[in-house]
């Protein structure tokens, strides 16, 4: 008996290995998929910019990266004696507009080198819903807790997201020209907007990656929010709040995208790094057995010898704190 309905995703080319040089950004789920390839010892930016649900502010800050532009202080603002900026989310916080701006230069910076030699760019557009600041006439990436009468809500076209982006592609492939980009449309359900309206939201960022796709031969589209809404149509796939997937959901797209992008013959590497994230989380029955502690040990010798080639520094520390705890 078939449960589900399930659909052919065309793969991608050319494929993703520990060589790819890869750079994410978007909507909470770009984080999700971003972390799952970071976990695998993947080279990667993963949302340096935090969390940006709609894009024309995804568009703005990659695009800012890239020409070196200046920072905006119109978009500055201070709550709670913490510096923000209106075009990103509040994890880019600095404790005066000088430390902020240098560290909106670095990430800039960053984002530049990387996405000059990236082969693969996962962008995914959250909602096609903006908050534009009257002061500024900008889009904003997050309006951080300021009054609701400071901002206008309104729908994105289709046409502005296409406009926006064929803009920055054009600038990207000017920097690199071979360059691969994977576009998705998040999962996750914007409620608050209303039923309605996150639908038609979602429709519209879906018209507007179909017809990048169609425009550009660079540019491909990944299904998340299709396989959220057809193959696992049913809220046990969502958490307690009825908006985001469950682990169990977002192992189940991984898996998706791993078929699609990730070259098989990285495969092998990819279940050993899982491996070792397992075997950090296990919790021994005794802790100071003997073997154990020969688990302990063998372990150490499995990331040293994979140090060498990739960053195990976090796995480094957690090991020695657990060798810690047992003396």
């Amino acid at each position: 008996m078939q449960m589900t309905t399930a659909f052919d995703i065309q793969e991608g080319q050319p494929k993703i290995n520990h060589q790819s040089v890869l750079f994410s950004i978007g909507s909470c789920f770009s984080t999700v998929i971003g972390e799952k390839l970071t976990e695998r010892k993947f080279n990667i930016i993963n949302n340096s910019f935090g969390t940006l649900f709609n894009p024309v502010s995804i568009c703005q800050v990659l695009e800012d990266s890239v020409l070196e532009m200046p920072i905006n202080s119109e978009m500055v603002l201070v709550r709670d004696g913490l510096y923000l900026h209106f075009g990103m989310h509040s994890d880019v916080v600095g404790f005066s507009q000088d430390s902020l701006e240098r560290l909106i230069n670095k990430k800039q910076s960053q984002a530049k080198t990387q996405l000059e030699k990236a082969t693969h760019i996962l962008v995914t557009f959250g909602t096609a819903w903006v908050y534009e600041h009257e002061k500024s006439g900008q889009i904003v990436a997050n309006c951080h807790k300021k009054p609701a009468d400071q901002f206008e809500k309104r729908l994105l076209h289709p046409e502005e997201i296409q406009k926006d982006f064929a803009g920055f592609f054009n600038i990207l492939r000017q920097v690199n020209p071979d360059v691969k980009v994977i576009l998705t449309i998040s999962p996750v359900r914007h409620t608050k907007d209303g039923i309605p309206e996150n639908q038609l939201s979602k429709s519209i960022l879906r018209l507007a990656a179909h017809d990048l796709t169609e425009t550009y031969d660079f540019v491909h589209y990944f299904p998340s929010y299709e396989i959220m809404m057809d193959e696992l149509r049913d809220y046990r796939f969502y958490k307690e709040d009825m908006v985001h997937p469950t682990v169990q959901a977002e192992d189940y797209i991984w898996e998706r995208f791993l078929k699609t992008w990730v070259d098989p013959k990285a495969l092998p590497l990819i279940q050993e790094f899982e491996g070792i994230k397992r075997d950090l989380a296990h919790r021994p029955f005794n802790p100071d057995s003997p073997a154990h502690l020969k688990f302990l040990e063998n372990l150490q010798k499995k990331i040293e010898k994979y140090s060498r080639d990739y960053d195990f520094s976090k796995e480094m520390d957690q090991l020695r704190k657990q060798v810690q705890q047992r003396k």
